[in-house]
């Protein structure tokens, strides 16, 4: 298999710094997004120092960032064949305690971040009649719970479900996949171990998942060449139905 060129966005911890290694380790070249350098020269460290692996900072959520990635793979690396907008923040809380700043930074990461993106990358991947753009979302905003309130992180992200379905359709003549991947409670960062039993029993399986897990979904939809439109859940069977 020939090397492929990846923008992974939030790639400095979690699910993101999974797909980022994820990928590096199968030899692809990755150009990797945070939002501050630092961060990324943190990940770089841990994953070695690769010589595939292109830093490129800044504030996903500014069309301007998102222009500098796509310039920056494309003159380190002569193309891109694979975006991954995993960017992203989450909030539950009661839908009346969300204040306005926590609405504008869910915005901005959350979608921002993937629109401005998708669209930096979308003219010079029409241009090679080639490329797949993997949205993660979040396996919450298919099945809501009365346990997680989380309105506004559902709101956002089942409009990027949607908006991935409707990008995948108006991208397929041009031969792109648009397709995301949902997770359910994962293992990162976010979750201090304290919490994991409670977040056990918040998903059929009874456990949480692995940033690896995630990361191979991501690189089965990215091998992907006659799968489009598809979100696919990540997270025990929790949004299979009630339980």
């Amino acid at each position: 298999m020939s090397s492929k060129t990846v923008i992974v966005t939030g790639a400095s911890s979690g699910i993101g710094f999974a797909i980022a290694r994820a990928y590096l380790q199968r030899g692809d070249n990755v150009v990797a997004n945070a939002r501050t350098l630092d961060r990324l020269q943190a990940a770089a460290l841990q994953l070695g120092q690769p010589a595939n692996l292109l830093l490129v900072p800044g504030d996903i959520a500014a069309p301007d960032t998102a222009k500098r990635l796509v310039d920056a793979a494309v003159d380190r690396f002569g193309q891109v064949g694979i975006l991954v907008n995993n960017a992203g923040i989450f909030m539950a809380r009661p839908f009346t305690e969300y204040a306005p700043d926590d609405v504008q930074a869910l915005v901005d990461t959350n979608l921002k971040g993937f629109f401005f993106a998708a669209q930096a990358v979308v003219p010079h991947m029409r241009e090679r009649h080639s490329g797949h753009i993997v949205n993660i979302t979040a396996s919450i905003a298919a099945q809501p719970l009365q346990s997680v309130p989380a309105v506004l992180p559902v709101l956002i992200k089942g409009g990027i479900n949607q908006a991935t379905r409707a990008l995948a359709l108006e991208l397929a003549p041009h031969n792109i996949q648009v397709n995301a991947v949902a997770p359910g409670i994962i293992d990162t960062p976010l979750y201090v171990p304290e919490m994991h039993d409670f977040l056990n029993g918040l998903q059929p399986a009874g456990r949480i998942g692995t940033v690896e897990e995630v990361a191979d979904a991501v690189l089965h939809l990215g091998d992907a060449t006659f799968t489009t439109g598809v979100v696919l859940p990540v997270d025990g069977g929790m949004s299979a139905g009630r339980w």
